[in-house]
């Protein structure tokens, strides 16, 4: 299948490991000019160099001017972004019981303002062009709220609901607004996250990653290059009809429809 992405600008957000990575191969590997960006420069760098088109930029998206800067440097390397990966690292593990007010405004800081602010920057050249592509990496959270994960609850939450209010206003323009929903992918953020359960339940990693493969029906955890290629689907052209939507890429976890 042609994803239509041949000579498309990818700015994909903290692209420098994990799931943004895979995405940002990904997507180069379909002809995109792709923009590998996050905080360590010199891998960024690393990744882009290894890409037919791509360029590397540090960036820390949480800074006040980050959002805006690294669009510039997207702009200045390929022009306006036709597509937009939002990724981001994942907030501590905590309990809703243990939340305060200032806690909460760490989620939205981490997990929803930058990404507005980034969305503000690409939008009014999507819309101007009649075509364009936002992609948020959300998490399983979403549709099924996680134990011990209420920072990373609420702030994807949030995120999710601006992204559907947003997908019905730009629609028209030829705009998709999509969420990409992942369960358990093996990245180092996932075995953070099994290393603090073991270390609060007395398991070792091995047994908390055994009862996680356990209540996966797939019976595994996914690689990144499988959430990727749903990801890069999502960002072609032949999705152009799939918009304001959560899919989700977890083997079966969440149970809901």
């Amino acid at each position: 299948m042609d994803l239509g992405l041949n000579g498309r600008t990818a700015l994909v957000c903290s692209s420098t490991g994990g799931i943004g990575e895979a995405i940002a191969r990904t997507l180069a590997a379909e002809g995109a000019d792709t923009v590998v960006c996050g905080r360590r420069g010199e891998r960024a760098a690393e990744i882009a160099a290894q890409l037919p088109s791509a360029v590397g930029v540090e960036a820390d998206l949480l800074a006040d001017d980050g959002p805006a800067r690294l669009y510039e440097a997207t702009a200045a390397a390929f022009g306006a972004p036709d597509v937009l990966v939002l990724n981001g690292p994942g907030p501590r593990p905590a309990l809703a019981s243990a939340l305060d007010a200032t806690d909460a405004e760490e989620a939205l800081d981490t997990l929803l303002h930058p990404h507005i602010r980034l969305i503000s920057q690409v939008l009014p050249g999507m819309r101007e062009r009649g075509w364009g592509r936002i992609l948020a990496v959300g998490s399983s959270g979403v549709a099924a709220p996680l134990e011990n994960l209420a920072l990373s609850n609420l702030g994807r939450a949030a995120l999710a609901g601006y992204l559907k209010t947003l997908a019905a206003e730009v629609a028209a323009d030829g705009v998709t607004v999509n969420l990409l929903l992942p369960g358990r992918i093996r990245t180092a953020r996932t075995a953070a996250l099994d290393a603090a359960n073991a270390e609060r339940s007395g398991r070792t990693a091995a047994e908390v990653e055994q009862a996680s493969v356990a209540s996966i029906p797939a019976r595994r955890y996914g690689h990144p290059e499988e959430f990727a290629a749903a990801a890069a689907f999502l960002c072609g052209a032949p999705a152009s009809y799939i918009t304001g939507t959560a899919v989700r890429c977890d083997g079966g976890l969440v149970r809901g429809l």
